[in-house]
């Protein structure tokens, strides 16, 4: 299982997961009450689950030639579209929202 924590406005939000057996799962920290990830995702208790990346943090990656060259320079496969937010989404993000890779 791979894991982030999901910062608004440099808040801690929540916690991102892609689950061993395959799918995603968000949940917010208990207790957050600041802004949402997204619209589509409104701060709530209970988990949000998916069987892909959700859409809001799938947006946030490169596509086509950009990519590409980001997988070769980050000796990243680039079909793992949870790796690559990893590795990019840490800084310099469109938007409020960044991620911080757990071991």
């Amino acid at each position: 299982m791979r894991q982030c924590k999901v910062f608004v406005n440099n808040k801690e939000a929540g916690l991102l997961r892609e689950e061993n057996g395959g799918g995603y799962t968000f949940s917010y920290n208990s207790g957050y009450n600041g802004s949402p990830v997204c619209l589509a995702m409104p701060v709530r208790e209970t988990t949000y689950t998916s069987e892909y990346l959700f859409p809001f943090f799938f947006n946030m990656l490169s596509e086509g030639a950009n990519r590409k060259i980001q997988s070769q320079l980050l000796h990243i496969d680039e079909n793992d579209d949870f790796g690559i937010l990893l590795a990019t989404a840490q800084t310099d993000t469109i938007g409020t929202v960044t991620i911080k890779p757990l071991p």
